[in-house]
This record gives C-alpha cells, structure tokens and sequence, in this order.
C-alpha cells in the first residue's frame, strides 16, 4: 500500500528529539502555556519574519480571534472563498459576521482579485485570502483593494508553513496570518494546535487575552475571551519540528516537481501550476480530471490512497445553506470540487512511490 501521509514514518525520523521534548515538559510540571510556547512563538514570529506569534489550540480559533481583533462583529461582512476548508468560514460565523464569497482563479484555486471590488459594502470588515494547498494567493492584487477601502487582510495561511510571495513569508504581509498544526498539516502537532503571526502591538495583546479568559493578568478579566491557549507539550513538540521545516519543505517541493515532470505527458491531466515569484510548499498535490471518481478507483484498487480536497464547495454545505447561495454561483470553485484529486505526499515519500503513483495513473488513461 501507498499511503496518502505517513506521520509514524516522521515520528521515527525524529523519535528521540520527540520524545526529549515531550519528557522535558512532563518534568517541569507546566503543562499549560508556559516556557515552552513563548520560545515556540518567538521562534515561529522569527521564521515568519513578524514581531509577535500567540499560539492557540487551533487553526481555526486563530481566524476568529484574528478577526476579532480587526473589530469583526455581528451584521458585519468578511469576504473569503468558497472553495477552503469549512473552517475558514466557521470563524467568520463564530464572530457574528457573514461570509461573503467570490471565486478562485482556475489556474491557482485561490482568491480571484479581480472579484473583490464588487462584493466590498460599507459592511465589509474584513477579507481573508486563503493559501490553498501551500500556494499564497496573489498578495499584491488583494491588497490593493484592501487597501484602497481600507479593510484589513487575514491570511488563512492554515496549509501554507513556509509559503512564500515575493520573498514574503505566508502570514508576513496582511495583518494577521493564520497557522493550523494539525497533525497532518506541513507543520504538525501531535495533537491540536495553531498560531497567528502579527506585526501589530494592539492586535497581539488584544489576541493573548483573548485566548486565556480575556486576562490581563490572573483573575483580571478584561475582555469576555476564550480557552483557545496551547498545551506545552505540543509547544516543545513544534518548537522541536520548526528546525526541520525547511528540508521537509524542500522534500515535498522534490515530490511535486517529480509528479509535474512524470505526468506532463497526461493530457487528461492538469497539474498544480506554481505561479511566478511564489513558493509552493504542497501541503496538498492536488491534480484535476473530468475522470476524478474513476482515475480514484483505480488508484484504489491498487493499493494507493488519494484524497478529495474539497469535494463540496462551502457556498453548497447544507449547513451554510441560509446564505442563499445557488449552485452555479461559483463555476470556478464548482468545477473544482468535481475535478480535483489529492495525491500521495509527504517529506519521507519514498520516490519510487511517486513513480508508481504516476504510472498507475497513466495506465489508468491508456487501458
């Protein structure tokens, strides 16, 4: 069998830094914030070139507390992308605020700019661009707007450790970026956790008293928060896994250049295109056919396991059914969602399983 992703091979690789870690905080006896996770942000505010990192239980809770740190409330708008994770539009729910959605760019899947202008009301409060699959959406053009109506930008860069736009690190450039660690993710915990970047002073005290009860300090409650804080144990866990980032980085763009280069010769198949001046780091190898649910089956049969990323676009989840939107609303993310077939990937890929993956998927065409 060929897995989808392997997290025991990349625990073995590491194991005794692993479990130094973990050991080192079962000894100190801070189990809850700590030492361990300031190191852990200001490491992580450091690789992203920020001044502040407040890590939190999860990706999702550091959209909302991104968003309500920019002033996002109930009646308010954020616009964002239907085709993501259902988390990023959950967030904007959590604040009260409704999600207003304009398509991806078919060659990148992420925001389209050129849709922007003509979903900004006096309402909008907020726009978040999602780094779909480890590739930035276009920062410049997002920006523009933004800037021009003066709405801040919140990156969902929740698949994108390391991405990069310009030389830009994924989170650098919008307000706030916002990171996920599930285990799976290019940076993961072992177990739940996330982390937003900022280089404002406000937005970053506002954010770690939101996180902790809305403290100032001990008992001192100045603001109606959350229990959104990070567990030490995952703190020394990625503090320990952020020194291998950038080569389990590089191993997964060597995956996805052998993928590009086997299955050039597919027609049938398009291949996740890396736009000029970014840097894909491919938390997703997403390919597209007409034939997806056929070409899975066959990958199923022999032994290799693939993903769907996302077979249902946000706008048509029945459970955001009371925005109104219709099928046909969104051809771009639609298409997608039909089209899109998440392949085998991740830094410890053995290459020969590459290999295997895209002459399976070319005999597959062929017979």
């Amino acid at each position: 069998m060929i897995p989808f992703l392997d997290l025991k091979a990349q625990y073995q690789s590491i194991k005794n830094e692993i479990d130094a870690a973990v050991l080192g905080v079962l000894a100190s006896g801070q189990y809850i914030l700590g030492e361990e996770v300031v190191r852990l942000e200001q490491e992580f505010a450091d690789y992203c070139n920020v001044k502040h990192a407040i890590a939190v239980n999860t990706g999702t809770s550091a959209l909302h507390l991104s968003l309500l740190a920019a002033g996002v409330g109930p009646g308010d708008e954020v616009i964002t992308v239907p085709f993501t994770f259902v988390a990023t539009v959950s967030a904007i729910c959590y604040t009260g605020a409704r999600p207003v959605f304009v398509d991806v760019e078919p060659a990148t899947l992420t925001m389209d700019a050129a849709q922007l202008e003509a979903k900004i009301t006096s309402r909008t409060k907020a726009i978040i661009p999602v780094h779909l699959y480890g590739q930035m959406a276009d920062m410049d053009a997002i920006k523009a707007v933004a800037d021009h109506h003066r709405i801040p930008v919140i990156e969902d860069a929740c698949q994108a450790h390391g991405a990069r736009y310009k030389g830009a690190r994924a989170g650098s450039i919008g307000s706030s970026g916002c990171f996920s660690f599930y285990p799976g993710k290019n940076l993961g915990a072992c177990g739940e956790g996330g982390i937003v970047v900022t280089n404002s002073d406000d937005h970053a005290k506002t954010m770690r008293m939101l996180r902790d009860w809305g403290q100032e300090q001990r008992y001192h409650h100045l603001l109606k928060g959350f229990n959104y804080r990070m567990d030490a144990i995952q703190g020394a866990i990625l503090r320990m896994k952020l020194r291998h980032l950038e080569d389990w980085t590089e191993a997964r763009r060597m995956h996805g250049r052998r993928y590009t280069s086997l299955l050039a010769g597919a027609g049938h198949l398009k291949t996740p295109v890396e736009a000029a001046e970014r840097r894909h780091v491919y938390h997703v190898y997403a390919i597209r056919s007409r034939d997806r649910d056929a070409l899975q089956r066959v990958l199923t049969a022999e032994g290799i396991q693939s993903g769907l990323h996302y077979p249902i676009p946000v706008h048509l989840q029945k459970a955001h059914a009371d925005l109104g939107y219709q099928l046909g609303d969104f051809p771009v993310s639609e298409a997608a969602a039909r089209e899109v077939l998440s392949l085998p990937i991740y830094p410890e890929m053995p290459a020969w399983h590459v290999d295997q993956v895209a002459a399976t998927l070319e005999y597959a065409y062929v017979s």
